[in-house]
């Protein structure tokens, strides 16, 4: 129970603060339900460090886009400044 626990605080963290940029739109993570799958890819990932967790698990998270037929990794629709936000909340959730 405690790791489901876990998993959702990190979720509702990331919903929150991480975003998807297109153009000048920018789409969090929550609504476009990419949350959770992060969060759990992140804590699979909890061993490596904040900063390679960050960069594995949004590598590992691919976005369907269209009809579903192709897909993106996420690292590659968030800027630096969002990887340096998951970085972060990764730090302090991991090790505080």
């Amino acid at each position: 129970m405690e790791s489901q626990i876990r998993i959702s605080d990190l979720e509702n963290i990331i919903s929150e603060k991480v975003f998807i940029k297109i153009e000048k739109w920018n789409l969090y993570l929550g609504d476009a339900g990419l949350a959770r799958p992060l969060a759990i890819e992140c804590i699979s990932n909890k061993d490596l460090g904040s900063m390679e967790a960050a960069k594995i698990s949004l590598n590992a998270i691919n976005v369907k886009v269209g009809d579903g037929v192709n897909s993106i990794p996420l690292i590659n629709l968030i800027t630096n400044s969002q990887i340096i936000e998951l970085e972060e909340i990764l730090e302090s959730f991991f090790y505080s």
